[in-house]
């Protein structure tokens, strides 16, 4: 290996950064004396020990190492400075091809052309996720196929994961984690989960359980058959007394609702107006607590016979739930969601978020927009307790 002097160092330092940016010449400041005279060696030209800025060309420096030590320029500087020159050109042509192809991965989603879709999309060639995953080799496929496979049914995230994509942890990266969270916050129409507990919701509005142990439902004057858990539903409805269920619960045996009709509402506060003021006189209700968990859904769907009622907050987030529930039971209809119910109870904080349509009643959504505010629960507690009081 050749033996190359200090002289060396800050020269072919220089030449690197040239090669790189694909210039011909380079320039030194200040070359001490051991520089000077390599420099003038190099190039054949006096050199001023006063000199404060040398430029040389890059075709020079290259036909002397050649000459002198029998080195091709880069094999030279990648010696001095541990590596050879980047391609710099080339590298970013490379990110581009690998940019265009990640962007494609997306654009083949079963969801492209869906608003929701088409905006996250842009957000994340807006603010540079795409380039990100193109430059640290992320597979935006997995992702993809999720999203593809998606809503589920109270699946829990590794079988589903399992399922779709052979592997049970191919959703656990941070970089899928955080895609796929993402994509559905914007499908939801709601922030991204900054909380564990924000992060469960979204997954559970998606038909994914991270922990079915974690995913409840509470409910009220709900009886059941079937198992355990089907004995105890009947007996807290005899009394009026609220429960609270676990997925882990509602599997642990095939049970059926028994009820003609139930109603869902989305606040506790109205759950517990209900057991109080109207303990076991009081029709079957079931607490969405906000986006319906998969331990909800799980429990309507064993009651295939009844008429669900449901209802939520009159604010955006609270317009798509019900639509997605509407949309989810043939057997549902909405539980005092009309404009005229809007405009009848006491208005609340302003509306916030991407406005949502409302298909069961087209005017309410232009009410709402109009109006600018939400419209909680508990400002129509009177109404719904007298619907659900069974006296």
């Amino acid at each position: 290996m050749t033996e190359f002097g200090p002289e060396w160092t800050r020269l072919l330092q220089a030449a690197k950064r040239g090669v790189e940016q694909h210039q011909q010449r380079i320039s030194l400041r200040r070359p001490d004396d051991d520089e000077r005279k390599l420099i003038i060696a190099v190039t054949g030209a006096y050199r001023r020990s006063t000199t404060g800025l040398t430029v040389l060309e890059l075709d020079d420096l290259a036909e002397y190492l050649e000459f002198a030590y029998g080195l091709a320029l880069n094999d030279a500087i990648a010696q001095v400075t541990g590596s050879p020159p980047r391609d710099r050109h080339a590298e970013r042509a490379a990110r581009e091809r690998r940019r265009r192809i990640v962007l494609e991965q997306a654009r083949a989603c079963r969801h492209r052309g869906e608003r929701w879709f088409e905006r996250w999309v842009d957000q994340l060639v807006r603010f540079g996720s795409i380039a990100r995953i193109a430059i640290d080799g992320s597979d935006f496929i997995a992702v993809r196929a999720a999203l593809d496979a998606l809503p589920a049914r109270g699946e829990p995230l590794p079988a589903f994961a399992e399922r779709v994509l052979a592997d049970a942890k191919a959703l656990n990266t941070e970089r899928h984690r955080t895609l796929l969270l993402a994509a559905l916050a914007a499908w939801a129409g709601t922030e991204e989960p900054a909380t564990a507990e924000a992060e469960r919701k979204l997954l559970e509005w998606a038909g994914l359980t991270p922990d079915d142990l974690d995913s409840q439902v509470l409910v009220l004057n709900v009886p059941a058959a079937g198992g355990p858990v089907g004995s105890w539903m009947t007996e807290a409805a005899a009394h009026g007394i609220p429960l609270r269920l676990t997925l882990h619960q509602l599997r642990l045996a095939e049970m059926s609702v028994k009820a003609a009709r139930i109603f869902v509402c989305e606040n506790p506060a109205v759950l517990r107006a209900a057991a109080d003021g109207l303990g076991a006189s009081g029709a079957p209700l079931v607490c969405a607590e906000g986006t319906a968990s998969a331990a909800a859904h799980r429990l309507l769907s064993s009651a295939s016979d009844a008429e669900i009622l449901w209802r939520n907050d009159f604010d955006w987030a609270g317009v798509r739930h019900t639509a997605a529930a509407l949309g989810r039971y043939a057997n549902a209809r909405p539980w005092r969601m009309s404009t005229a119910d809007y405009r009848g109870a006491q208005a609340g904080i302003t509306l916030d978020g991407p406005p949502a349509e409302t298909p069961w009643d087209p005017a309410l959504a232009d009410a709402m927009a109009g109006r600018g505010r939400s419209v909680v629960e508990e400002s129509l507690l009177t109404d719904l307790l007298s619907d659900l009081d069974t006296r």
